[in-house]
């Protein structure tokens, strides 16, 4: 059955009293996609409903105008390797997030094969990832990145110079009318990918369409979550005539982007109180002057600014949507109340919580360089946005860049016994202790580490499953190796990676 003709089953359905089914995820973005698929191809007799708000798939963080399609890998994001008061280079992070990236890679690969998923091309494509620093203070720490990274199989091929001739040749449009006298310097792997995380959502969501037991509703809004039995009970009301559907689930997943968090904040389970969240809005320069675009082929990132969220570490990218490339820099933060880019100002307000005002305030303390850069963002000029782009791209034309809205993210804000509360940057999993539902909070780097996320989320909530030997058989298939084995295992790496990257046509 395709997704049109199960969103026409949903119109011609008369209203039940009450509908069982065994899953219920809630948004139609890469997290729930990427489950239901999962939970599907290790139990193909299970029962599944995604509930969507919007009118189609991929609306809002997962739409590839909402986020940079960094495919991330700890390749040039210099965040993800802090320097620390003794000078020393703590990579973990950098590893963490690789290895969950070439697992992301391996279940892409296997549904390549899968009948009726569609090309890897439409999707994912080769773009080389650099870090690009200036001065000596950050030439010095982006070579003792390197020198370290470099000892890890995962970063073994990565290159470093400061030689101006080779710099030209990997950043083409990025050298001419630069200081002479600058000194600067950067790194380059060419195993980098730009991910179109639409159309890698839609491409799952179409293949769901052909299963039995799946049911897509778009312009469905939850307007219940309570606890029945064992399961839930959720009242979807249709926003477009307002009636109700009333569904029955064991379990159920929070899926939902930024309204994660005033879904799980409903669910009143007892691991979800004290969470709170950070909206922090986006917005790029793009350029789609052929003749500039075809001079960039790279993702290329530099320092963040001081007090500055993750989100917004500076950068300029060779973006691949639909088969036309474009370019993007930014991301220029700004302030907002909306957890979700068409959402309600009234978002953040309505979260407040007696159990979660504490650690917020005490976050509001302790973050004053973020507030004085989120207000210096917010009152900036085109001319100033356009300004900060010729520190990466000296020779700019003005007429060539137009403003693009971002996505919205909502960081997340959590209890801390030291602090009260402080604000954390990445993806969090909450889950019930029961495993009967779970939400996914935060942002940057989850849509390129979902697989990992859901694998963790199945092995949580679903623990006698993911053990049994059907379900692990299929796993093993799936997945040749997990992150473990692809962080200590230099061989192990090398040919999954090889093998996937030639699945996917991105060698």
């Amino acid at each position: 059955m395709t997704v049109n003709a199960v969103i026409l089953e949903n119109a011609l359905m008369t209203q039940h009293e009450s509908e069982a089914v065994d899953v219920v995820l809630v948004g139609a973005g890469i997290m729930s996609a990427t489950l239901a698929v999962l939970l599907k191809e290790l139990n193909p007799d299970v029962r599944l409903e995604i509930v969507e708000l919007r009118e189609a798939g991929a609306s809002e963080s997962s739409n590839p105008w909402n986020n940079a399609g960094t495919g991330h890998a700890g390749l040039c994001e210099l965040n993800y390797t802090p320097e620390g008061k003794d000078g020393s280079i703590d990579i973990k992070k950098a590893v963490n997030i690789n290895t969950q990236f070439e697992v992301s890679k391996q279940f892409w690969a296997y549904m390549t094969g899968q009948p009726g998923f569609g090309s890897p091309r439409s999707f994912i494509n080769s773009v080389p990832h650099l870090s690009f620093v200036r001065g000596p203070k950050d030439i010095g720490y982006l070579k003792k990145r390197f020198d370290v990274l470099t000892q890890h199989h995962a970063f073994a091929d990565m290159v470093y110079s400061e030689d101006r001739q080779v710099l030209a040749e990997w950043m083409p449009l990025m050298m001419p009318g630069r200081d002479t006298d600058e000194p600067i310097a950067a790194t380059r792997a060419l195993n980098g990918t730009d991910v179109n995380f639409g159309a890698l959502t839609n491409q799952l969501l179409d293949y769901l369409g052909t299963r039995e037991g799946v049911r897509i509703s778009y312009n469905h809004k939850v307007a219940g979550l309570e606890r029945k039995g064992s399961g839930w009970a959720i009242e979807a009301r249709n926003t477009r005539d307002g009636s109700v559907r009333k569904l029955e689930a064991g379990f159920v997943f929070l899926g939902a982007g930024g309204a994660a968090l005033p879904l799980l904040q409903l669910s009143g389970i007892e691991e979800g109180k004290g969470y709170g969240g950070f909206p922090v809005s986006g917005q790029w320069l793009r350029c789609d002057n052929p003749e500039v675009v075809s001079q960039h082929q790279a993702k290329v990132y530099s320092m963040a600014a001081v007090g500055a969220p993750p989100m917004s570490v500076p950068h300029l990218d060779t973006r691949v949507v639909d088969g036309k490339k474009s370019l993007l820099f930014g991301p220029y933060a700004g302030f907002t109340t909306k957890f979700l880019k068409q959402g309600s100002i009234l978002d953040l307000p309505l979260s407040i919580r007696p159990a979660n005002i504490g650690p917020m305030l005490a976050v509001a303390r302790d973050n004053m360089d973020l507030t004085r850069y989120l207000i210096k963002e917010v009152r900036q000029s085109m001319a100033e946005r356009l300004a900060s782009l010729r520190a990466f791209y000296p020779e700019a034309k003005d007429e060539d860049w137009r403003l693009e809205i971002a996505g919205q993210r909502v960081q997340i804000i959590k209890k801390d016994a030291k602090k009260g509360g402080v604000l954390q940057f990445g993806t969090e999993l909450v889950a019930a202790g029961d495993g009967s539902i779970a939400a996914l909070l935060g942002a940057s780097p989850g849509a390129s580490v979902t697989v990992s996320i859901m694998l963790e989320l199945i092995e949580r909530c679903f623990p006698e499953q993911a053990r049994s030997e059907a379900w692990t058989a299929k796993l093993a298939e799936i997945f040749p190796a997990r992150e473990a084995a692809l962080r200590d295992d230099a061989q192990v790496y090398r040919e999954v990676s090889a093998q996937s990257s030639q699945r996917l046509e991105i060698v």
